[in-house]
């Protein structure tokens, strides 16, 4: 009898129509290694793929779980906008 009480005590606390409603299946697209993973979310995006013959909203990033150094165990971090590259370009000239 006193969980029941409990829980219905937690049921009335909880605040109403305060999480979206919107969630839906997207697929989320490493863009350093081509990774595609589907997951439930409630991002805009314009973009679709079509994956296992599935038409899903596409949300692209340039890293994930797939490509971070921590979670990969390699140090080297791939620079898919070329922000490597421009800094030593930049700083170039400073180098003797």
């Amino acid at each position: 009898m006193h969980l029941d009480f409990t829980i219905q005590l937690k049921l009335k606390a909880m605040k109403k129509d305060i999480h979206p409603e919107n969630y839906r299946v997207v697929a989320f697209k490493d863009m350093s290694n081509e990774d595609v993973f589907l997951t439930k979310s409630t991002a805009n995006t314009n973009e679709t793929l079509e994956v296992d013959g599935v038409e899903y909203p596409l949300i692209k990033m340039e890293i994930s779980r797939t490509s971070h150094p921590f979670f990969t165990g390699k140090s080297k971090l791939i620079d898919t906008a070329g922000r490597i590259d421009k800094f030593k370009n930049k700083y170039a000239k400073f180098k003797k």
